[in-house]
């Protein structure tokens, strides 16, 4: 990932910095992660690197699209290095996310273009619910 931040930044004329890089591979290591998410863990090695500086240097990342970030209810995105090319089911109970195939809401994206000319953008899609072991009792 090193090599492709470089890379990019190089190509649009911009400086590779290490805070780029820490707040670049903090995304990756998280998996899906806040903005607040990512200062604490670039800041187990960088103490000085703050929040401002973690959600320019996240805008910028966006920007040249080694991040994306979508909305898992309400409050901060989370930020991912991976395409989103899932649907996230968020259990408004626990918190927990799991990712699921867009094939899944192959009919309601035909139901949709169809009947509305609309298509559903997959890549910023969360559908809130509880998950098994809340439907089922076993957590509080």
């Amino acid at each position: 990932m090193d090599t492709t931040l470089r890379r990019t930044l190089h190509e649009r004329g911009l400086r590779m910095t290490p805070q780029r890089q820490l707040v670049l591979d903090a995304v990756g290591e998280l998996g899906h992660a806040t903005p607040e998410e990512i200062c604490a863990h670039v800041q187990r090695t960088a103490p000085a690197v703050n929040i401002t500086t973690i959600y320019r240097t996240l805008d910028l990342l966006e920007g040249l699209e080694l991040v994306r970030h979508t909305h898992l209810g309400h409050g901060a995105p989370y930020y991912s290095t991976r395409p989103h090319e899932h649907v996230h089911l968020v259990c408004h109970t626990c918190g927990e996310v799991v990712e699921v195939d867009p094939a899944t809401l192959d009919g309601l994206t035909t139901v949709l273009r169809e009947s509305n000319g609309f298509e559903l953008d997959l890549a910023h899609l969360a559908l809130s619910g509880r998950c098994v072991e809340c439907t089922e009792g076993r957590t509080s």
